[in-house]
């Protein structure tokens, strides 16, 4: 199949992140996939959500955005937690029970990390690319918890990244831009950690299902894009 950029079926996108891209954040990065571009900032607040006060560990959140442009038309602004669509909390929640995973919580202590990704230009895997440059940006924040002393160790079990897979006109491709996104039969967002385990797998079939050997072939297909985003985070932080 002839992909709109030219790439090979089991070729991922381009991959960049830039870290400390904001001032005054205690961690954030501008990641780049393709031509989807976010912004992934990372703030410490010393208390915890109602919840969890008084039990001694920590909380890691998310926020997720899009602005106006960053779509091929102008989408309406989500303003308040009441204007969020059903996506965005979904994408939020997915998010933050991806970055939860690797962290342990009670080494945190009562400090929460609000992870906010705002996405600058959108074309396709804007959820997936979230999560990879989110967990830089939580690293950086963790590491400078360490540095100032708030923390003794850093609260990482493991990193995380996220990419996209599915079947295009029968094919098994990886990391769909959003034309692709857009044609796909079968989407499958997949989370995983650098240890090789299944974060989340959300798969769905647009139509005509699919057999499970296709699911296998697109796990396999995952873990290997996820690898190329794991390597690219390592690169970069170890430059922290």
């Amino acid at each position: 199949m002839f992909r709109i950029d030219g790439r090979e079926n089991n070729e991922p996108r381009l991959i960049k992140i830039e870290p400390s891209y904001l001032a005054f954040a205690e961690g954030s990065t501008l990641i780049e996939v393709g031509q989807t571009k976010l912004i992934c900032s990372a703030s410490v607040e010393e208390r915890v959500p109602q919840f969890l006060k008084g039990q001694g560990k920590g909380w890691v959140t998310a926020e997720y955005s899009m602005l106006p442009r960053s779509t091929l038309t102008r989408k309406q602004r989500e303003i308040g937690s009441k204007g969020l669509g059903g996506r965005t909390q979904e994408i939020q929640r997915l998010i933050g029970r991806s970055l939860r995973s690797v962290v342990d919580l009670d080494s945190l202590g009562e400090n929460s990390i609000l992870i906010d990704c705002d996405v600058v230009q959108a074309d396709g895997g804007t959820r997936t690319a979230a999560i990879t440059g989110s967990f830089v940006a939580l690293y950086q924040a963790l590491l400078h918890m360490v540095r100032i002393g708030t923390l003794k160790e850093l609260p990482i079990r493991d990193s995380v990244a996220a990419i996209s897979v599915g079947l295009v006109n029968g094919e098994e491709i990886l990391d769909l831009c959003y034309d692709e996104d857009f044609r796909a039969d079968v989407d499958f967002n997949v989370v995983m950690t650098k240890s090789g385990d299944f974060v989340e797998v959300q798969g769905t079939a647009e139509g005509k299902p699919f057999p499970r050997q296709s699911m296998d072939n697109l796990l396999d297909l995952a873990s290997k894009g996820i690898n190329y985003h794991l390597e690219t985070q390592d690169t970069i932080i170890a430059m922290l």
